[in-house]
């Protein structure tokens, strides 16, 4: 068994996701802790955003909103635990390859499921599975190949007539792993101080305003990646150059701009760039003391009465 360093691009390759949802939460007293919100947004579509990009994803847990749509299963009977739970989402499942994870990962991006799977392509294992900082196999952030769960999971309901109340221990001990060490992505909560890490964490400078961008198109149920950089630098020139309440009606502006041109990032990125344009120019204007306010062609005006 080895650690992987794993690489970013996971090709075009279908994946599926299932999602288990279901626990009882009972260090968080019984709460329905994918509900609970980190960031304004509830675990469950923290995670679901993460995989956003996978065929199919199944959430096995009664259904509930969701900021995206899935596919809703649940163990027979409920409470089984998370073999029988993973099987009955295996169940919805047709890629040959399929992400399993737990909804109470707030740290959870694209990058690393899009790693995951990078590395499960290259191995040739039957999974590769994330590593807390603790170094302890997190089965619940993984990649695996399907057929390959789908065996020993029959296997372990043979030997012991059914899955249910047995430990995701007995599925990975019969699996051959690769281990990813990735501390942030792994990190889950399971009590209220590891909510309130969270929470705290998020509203760290350095990602505040990531995570307030991705609740807002969570919100809004926009999926477009635009680069924010441009953005903040529209906004900074028009509060500077023209006036502070400038830099959000500016913004808006481009947005709407960047919609009736259909859309998407380079649409976002012309009317910025010609926003920022005017915004320079308007600001040079105020800084050319002494000059004339007029064309540099201009014909001027000798009337006697002018000026």
């Amino acid at each position: 068994m080895t650690v992987y360093e794993a690489l970013d691009d996971p090709g075009s390759e279908i994946y599926d996701a299932v999602v288990l949802a279901g626990g009882a939460a009972r260090r968080l007293g019984g709460v329905d802790k994918p509900g609970v919100r980190v960031g304004g947004r509830a675990l469950l579509d923290r995670v679901l955003a993460a995989c956003s990009d996978a065929h199919t994803t199944v959430v096995v847990a009664d259904p509930r909103p969701t900021a995206r749509p899935v596919t809703w299963a649940r163990e027979d009977p409920p409470g089984g635990g998370p073999l029988a739970a993973l099987d009955a989402g295996l169940r919805h499942t047709t890629a040959e390859e399929v992400v399993v994870l737990s909804a109470d990962l707030p740290f959870l991006g694209g990058a690393t499921v899009r790693r995951l799977l990078t590395a499960l392509r290259a191995c040739g294992a039957d999974g590769v599975l994330l590593t807390d900082a603790d170094g302890r196999d997190q089965p619940l952030v993984a990649a695996y190949q399907a057929p390959a769960l789908r065996r020993e999971l029959a296997a372990l309901s043979d030997q012991h007539s059914g899955l249910t109340g047995l430990p995701l221990r007995r599925l990975t001990a019969a699996l051959d792993l690769t281990r990813v060490l990735e501390p942030v992505a792994s990190f889950d909560c399971d009590t209220w101080d590891d909510i309130a890490t969270a929470r705290a964490r998020i509203r760290e400078h350095g990602h505040v305003l990531d995570e307030w961008i991705s609740a807002v198109k969570d919100e809004l149920g926009i999926d477009l990646d635009v680069d924010t950089g441009v953005l903040l630098d529209l906004a900074r020139d028009a509060a500077h150059g023209v006036a502070r309440p400038a830099a959000p009606l500016t913004t808006f502006l481009v947005g709407y701009a960047a919609a009736q041109a259909g859309g998407g990032p380079e649409a976002v990125a012309d009317a910025s760039r010609k926003a920022a344009a005017l915004a320079l120019r308007w600001a040079d204007e105020d800084t050319a003391d002494g000059k004339p306010d007029v064309a540099p062609d201009a014909t001027p005006d000798t009337r006697p009465d002018a000026g």
